[in-house]
């Protein structure tokens, strides 16, 4: 099949020019480890503000600190797997106005994996670690009555979350190409809509929250999950098994990212220089 040997050759060559990357960054470990654990800290602050916070009030919008903190880690953790694997993707700005993806497009490789794997920063890693910390603290911290299908939908929210980042650095990456250089905008969506989604969807407007789960389903990411976990009704008044069609939603935005990525491709003329 023509299409699975692409994708097949796509995961291959992102392979290589990742693990080209790793070990690079491997031949000067000591700074691997002070990059890392800088990320790590810089991510700190996020949550000590938060907490911080709490040292002034019981509950935010009806959520105790380690509700919140169960927002927190979720999505921090998966914006941090996203940016890890694909956080490159708003280079493609640069590379189109200085001429640099021409190359890309004469390689065996599709330019996608290319893009994607680009200056692969291992240090990112960093995010991950401190968002599953405080992931694992809240859970052992909550109240919650788990159940098989609860235990599992962790998991699951993080790995949905972050496909669903993907699928919006993607979508950007493929706007780039009419906008030239767009990655603040998709900034917005992707590290200001974590910041949006550490906080209980209950401090919002309805029609924000409409927006962020019928137009930009950013809250299939941890809010709708997350609910379910903590036995608390959804806003919009939504039913309980959505909490569950998180990875349909990544699927379902991706479907799109990648189409109107192939048409940015296919529409690329060069800078003519």
């Amino acid at each position: 099949m023509p299409g699975r040997n692409r994708a097949a050759e796509g995961v291959r060559g992102y392979g290589l020019i990742v693990g080209m990357w790793v070990r690079s960054t491997m031949t000067y470990r000591m700074s691997f480890v002070l990059s890392t654990v800088g990320n790590a800290a810089i991510t700190v602050l996020d949550f000590l503000a938060i907490y911080i916070m709490f040292s002034h009030v019981e509950v935010l919008g009806g959520f105790s600190l380690p509700e919140i903190a169960l927002l927190y880690g979720a999505c921090s953790s998966s914006l941090g797997l996203a940016d890890l694997l694909l956080g490159n993707a708003d280079r493609i700005g640069a590379r189109i106005r200085d001429g640099s993806l021409d190359t890309m497009l004469v390689r065996p490789v599709p330019v996608l994996a290319q893009v994607a794997a680009d200056r692969f920063a291992l240090r990112r890693l960093g995010r991950i670690a401190q968002g599953l910390a405080v992931l694992g603290w809240a859970v052992s911290a909550l109240e919650v009555d788990w159940t098989p299908g609860k235990v599992l939908l962790v998991p699951v929210m993080i790995v949905a979350g972050a496909a669903i980042f993907g699928a919006v650095m993607v979508a950007g990456a493929a706007f780039q190409f009419l906008a030239g250089d767009a990655a603040e905008v998709v900034n917005s969506f992707t590290y200001g809509g974590c910041t949006m989604l550490q906080y209980p969807p209950t401090v919002f407007a309805k029609d924000l929250l409409r927006g962020v789960t019928f137009i930009v389903p950013l809250a299939f990411v941890n809010w709708l999950p997350a609910l379910h976990v903590l036995g608390r009704p959804d806003p919009l008044g939504l039913p309980g098994w959505v909490a569950y069609v998180s990875p349909l939603v990544a699927l379902a935005v991706f479907l799109p990212a990648s189409l109107a990525w192939r048409a940015g491709i296919r529409s690329y003329r060069s800078t003519g220089s």
